[in-house]
């Protein structure tokens, strides 16, 4: 059932999922709007009838200026590099954290009855997770300040619906992959960094021995998920029912190992470059594989896209902008 009506905020609309949610929106007729100050993403990527919103999410006045008369709320917005993070703590806390408050705020103000939010949480919540796959009932242990504002997050989700009225989903993202991913931004995951370089030719460097597992997630499913879950929320919010906090998974239940990914890429783009091991990461977990029975629960879906066909996609729309830009 589409739920959907008025405008629906996109909160980093322009960043890469952003971009894949606000075009699969449009595309379903929907009203748009986008909050970004563009600090990553680009604002030629959303559609042209999305209205574009250059501000800051931590910002309480563009948060509320930008929720003017929304139905809905999909946020986005964060900086999601785990390295820059790190490097820069406090910064990146008002955004993921503060900026996350912010919004659930300004959802609790926006209407007579508070509007519903979809949001970005992360897999990073669950650090090294002991048992496999990861349910969400697993205890959180997040190894990085990433993982602690993402985890902070959803206890303020859960205090924000139990005390504000505010119904709101946190989806638990894997690893995300898919066309759009720039590979020289320091957001990208391995996925586009290893095709950027095997389309080139050039070989690619593993920490460790590759027998490290991922379960990586297809943008397209990503985008399948964050709408199912704004429609349960505004189906929700029109039957007068109860505010809910939910935390769920968004993963493929299915794990992958980084040599299996990086030998794919390769045959898929026909590279002759060489697939080297280097020394592991500190820290870096060796096991990532989601439960993803909550999802096809609650949200009626599940990731459908093999990983062969997401990488296809992938090298081809990498292929096309090489050929546009050559």
């Amino acid at each position: 059932m589409n739920e959907r009506g008025g405008t629906i905020l996109v909160t980093g609309g322009c960043g890469f999922i952003g971009t894949h949610l606000c075009h699969a929106l449009v595309n379903a007729g929907q009203r748009v709007r986008v909050l970004d100050n563009l600090s990553s993403g680009k604002a030629s990527g959303i559609p042209d009838s999305a209205e574009l919103i250059v501000g800051d999410v931590a910002d309480a006045n563009a948060v509320a200026e930008a929720m003017s008369d929304a139905d809905g709320i999909v946020h986005l917005a964060a900086i999601a590099s785990v390295e820059r993070c790190n490097t820069d703590w406090v910064t990146s806390h008002r955004t993921n954290l503060t900026g996350t408050l912010t919004v659930m705020e300004a959802a609790r103000d926006a209407a007579e009855r508070a509007l519903p939010i979809v949001w970005a949480s992360s897999a990073a919540i669950y650090g090294a997770a002991r048992t496999l796959p990861i349910a969400e009932r697993t205890s959180p242990a997040p190894m990085s300040p990433y993982g602690a504002d993402k985890l902070g997050g959803e206890l303020h989700g859960r205090a924000a619906a139990e005390i504000f009225g505010v119904s709101n989903t946190a989806l638990r993202f894997f690893n995300v992959y898919g066309p759009g991913q720039d590979p020289y931004s320091p957001y990208s995951g391995v996925i586009s960094i290893f095709a950027e370089k095997l389309a080139k030719g050039d070989g690619v460097t593993i920490n460790g021995d590759g027998q490290q597992t991922r379960d990586f997630v297809y943008v397209g499913d990503v985008v399948r998920a964050l709408i199912a879950s704004l429609d349960r929320l505004l189906r929700r919010r029109r039957l007068e029912q109860d505010a809910t906090f939910d935390a769920i998974n968004v993963c493929t239940g299915r794990a992958v190992t980084v040599a299996m990914l990086a030998e794919t890429l390769r045959d898929l783009t026909g590279s002759a470059g060489q697939i080297d091991y280097g020394p592991p990461r500190d820290g870096d977990i060796r096991d990532s594989v989601g439960d993803a029975a909550r999802m096809q629960r609650l949200l009626s879906i599940r990731a459908e896209t093999r990983l062969e066909e997401g990488l296809r996609a992938l090298v081809e729309a990498g292929q096309d902008v090489a050929a546009q830009t050559g």
